[in-house]
């Protein structure tokens, strides 16, 4: 199987893997931790996804999105720090004053996973912020272990992926999700990519 990633410009796409099953149920579209919170609180319902279409159209999509062929099957958000609630986190350090860019959710859809969809999306959104020049890509994983996490809480990715990634340990923080520990994992794209041929 091929999968080919590319940014998330198409809505269809995102709503495919993002959207609710009935359109005017409440779902993340993954804006948690993109828009201030008040905002997030009163967008509801189809106005959560007509916020992100706009996201799709802009100069700089909201994130990437993985295909099998034609099918999108996985998504992975991914923007500067500055942009996100991640610049004003308490809880996630600021390793330096680097503008770095954020990968802070990732997605695989049922039936799909189990396949290497995640490996692609993080190289994927590594390439995407390279070309639209981030100097580092940090993300926030759980930090499991062993210990098994719930799907619908893994979101944020698992230290171990992110670290086949090229991904290393920068910081930890006081972020708990699903009772495992965050840490803050980052790639610094100022050096030439050691997987590139």
């Amino acid at each position: 199987m091929a999968i080919d990633v590319r940014p998330a410009s198409v809505f269809e796409d995102v709503a495919a893997v993002l959207g609710p099953r009935s359109p005017g149920a409440d779902v993340c579209w993954c804006l948690s931790y993109r828009i201030p919170s008040r905002l997030n609180r009163e967008l509801r319902g189809p106005a959560r996804g007509e916020y992100v279409a706009g996201l799709c159209r802009a100069d700089l999509p909201p994130g990437v999105l993985a295909y099998d062929g034609d099918e999108p099957v996985g998504w992975a958000a991914v923007a500067p720090r500055a942009d996100t609630s991640f610049a004003r986190n308490r809880k996630i350090p600021h390793v330096d004053d680097l503008p770095v860019w954020s990968l802070w959710c990732v997605r695989v859809r049922p039936g799909h996973r189990g396949q290497g969809i995640t490996h692609a999306l993080l190289a994927g959104a590594v390439d995407f912020a390279r070309a639209h020049g981030a100097p580092a890509v940090e993300a926030y994983p759980l930090d499991n272990g062993d210990a098994r996490v719930d799907l619908t809480m893994a979101y944020a990715g698992l230290r171990a992926n992110f670290a086949r990634a090229g991904f290393t340990h920068a910081a930890d923080t006081t972020s708990v999700l699903a009772g495992h520990p965050r840490v803050l994992m980052r790639l610094d794209l100022r050096r030439p990519d050691p997987t590139a041929p």
